[in-house]
């Protein structure tokens, strides 16, 4: 071949390479993985074709390669692949394709399947982050002024910390003024926030499992009311995939999933919220009885119950549980009348982290987790009246909460680190349930 035929074909395939590549909008995310199934996401600029190759890690088997899936408009272009082939406790490498050409990318893209121990070795050791509160600023819409989102570096320690899981505890994205006030403004908000580079790393290398609050639902401090609820939820479903919601024949985003020896509960704080708050309910009566029910019945090591807003806290302002009082009064006693053990709320909201911890009657402890803010403007609220706070627990600088599970199946053990944008601890936690 000629040198000018050589750099015109380089030039071709470069070219079509890059228009390819201009196809991505954001992802590849890691979705939902069990010990045999994993979730592919992506969206695209228009519509298009996606498919997604994988292997075993190092190996030197040929890629096997998922359907190809089209991206739509009313989906705003995303794309949840499930892959169903995989086995337990493995590592894939995998790689994604638009249009049938290969994306890529600057960092490793991989995933590792559970491990099927059950019935056959103690649960494996494992972590996760929580987290909440991540604006995204947006000049164009943003209300004047500094802006209210800061410090995305904290993603990148964030990816560092190389969980086996992320729980994204709501206010995952901010919508605003021109965005709540239509089903494309929220999906184009959903699709500023998800497009952020120092971003994608993270969602491409660890599952990501959400639950919303009002900033990802609605209006500020939004409740039931909300009338374009149906909107959000769809938006939601599509840029959050998940193995199911709306359980307990629930209309939200309300789901469980067990990772090892563990029981996540993901609850919705916003599609019952009643107006009326003393006698009122946050939750609604059968979300409720769900999450009661299904706490009855787990045999997790632990139980954690992720909602958007503080339960725990009986500082009785802003959106917490103790504004519900007969609510949340119930759910303590019947986690109290039936002995359940290893119950830990998660919960964001509140722009400071900070640990609460009630001893029960007869002896029981329960625990709730606050972590805020991942990028959002933080506050000190240090002089807040919780008095079931522990001491010195407060953080009043953007933080995520790295949790690890880890001993042998009867003296399974729970610990807790904030860290800071900079990667640095800036407090830390050894859980005691007696």
């Amino acid at each position: 071949m000629k040198p000018l035929y050589i750099l015109i074909f380089l030039l071709t395939n470069l070219s079509i390479a890059l228009s390819q590549q201009s196809l991505l909008k954001s992802g590849p995310m890691l979705g939902p993985v069990t010990l045999r199934d994993v979730t592919l996401w992506m969206q695209t600029t228009k519509e298009a074709s996606v498919k997604f190759g994988y292997r075993i890690k190092g190996g030197k088997t040929p890629f096997v390669y998922s359907d190809n899936v089209i991206t739509k408009k009313e989906n705003e272009y995303t794309v949840s692949v499930h892959i169903s082939d995989v086995l337990p406790g493995a590592t894939y490498e995998y790689t994604s394709y638009i249009n049938n050409k290969q994306i890529v990318l600057k960092y490793p893209t991989e995933f590792r399947t559970q491990t099927h121990w059950q019935h056959r070795s103690d649960p494996p050791d494992f972590s996760f982050i929580a987290g909440s509160c991540m604006y995204i600023n947006d000049v164009d819409f943003d209300r004047p002024g500094k802006g209210y989102g800061s410090g995305y570096t904290i993603l990148n320690e964030m990816y560092k910390s190389r969980p086996d899981l992320m729980i994204w505890l709501g206010d995952n994205t901010y919508l605003r003024e021109g965005d709540f006030e239509s089903r494309a403004g929220i999906y184009k908000r959903q699709t500023h926030t998800r497009s952020l580079p120092e971003l994608q790393p993270f969602l491409a290398s660890f599952p990501q499992y959400a639950t919303w609050d009002d900033h990802d639902y609605g209006t500020n401090d939004s409740d039931w009311t909300f009338p374009l609820k149906h909107h959000s939820l769809d938006a939601f479903k599509d840029f959050w995939p998940s193995e199911s919601y709306g359980s307990g024949h629930t209309e939200g985003v309300t789901s469980s999933f067990e990772y090892n020896d563990c029981q996540f509960f993901m609850l919705d704080d916003r599609w019952y919220r009643t107006v009326e708050k003393e006698e009122g309910s946050i939750l609604g009566q059968q979300q409720k009885y769900w999450l009661l029910e299904s706490l009855l019945a787990s045999n997790a090591s632990f139980k954690f119950v992720a909602v958007g807003g503080q339960f725990l806290s009986d500082f009785a302002a802003y959106e917490n549980f103790a504004n519900y009082k007969a609510e949340r009064e119930e759910i303590i006693n019947f986690i109290d009348d039936h002995d359940l053990k290893g119950v830990v709320f998660l919960s964001g909201d509140r722009h400071h982290s900070e640990i609460t911890m009630l001893k029960t009657e007869k002896g029981n402890v329960l625990y709730d987790v606050t972590s805020s803010s991942i990028t959002s403007t933080t506050y000190d609220h240090r002089s807040e009246a919780n008095t079931l706070r522990l001491p010195g627990s407060m953080v009043i600088e953007q933080n995520f909460a790295l949790f690890n599970v880890s001993g042998d199946k009867k003296n399974r053990k729970l610990s807790l680190a904030f860290i800071n944008k900079e990667g640095k601890e800036v407090g830390k936690y050894d859980f005691r349930f007696k």
